[in-house]
């Protein structure tokens, strides 16, 4: 268990100094990760906003981070709850399956992001 906790915390490490990395680089010159999905159709995918609604956040401006990606934003607190439930599981039983419960709730988000995905290209243009 212990191995399987210190994995989980050096991922997590590497994760948040990468997110914090990107951050600075996107502040200090407004270059973020350019969208594929969006340079070769000119529609937005369900993710489309994330850094722009990301570094709102961390300006505490959450009119603007609403602006950028509102779905990803109003999911947040149920795509944070799903990881750590996968990450407890694992650290405590080893399995990296999860349960029938996380399952269903990872289709449901998968669900509604790909529903933001259509409803911000048809209906919202």
């Amino acid at each position: 268990m212990k191995a399987r906790l210190k994995k989980v915390i050096v991922i997590s490490a590497v994760l948040l100094l990468a997110g914090c990395a990107y951050a600075f680089l996107f502040s200090k010159t407004g270059l973020g990760i350019p969208c594929v999905f969006h340079l070769v159709t000119g529609l937005n995918c369900p993710g489309c906003g994330v850094t722009r609604m990301a570094a709102s956040l961390l300006r505490l401006d959450l009119s603007s981070a609403f602006r950028a990606n509102a779905a990803v934003l109003i999911l947040s607190p149920a795509i944070a709850a799903l990881l750590i439930h996968c990450a407890v599981r694992y650290v405590r039983f080893g399995t990296k399956a999860s349960g029938k419960a996380a399952s269903a709730l990872a289709w449901v988000l998968a669900g509604l992001l790909l529903i933001w995905g259509v409803v911000r290209n048809v209906v919202l243009m």
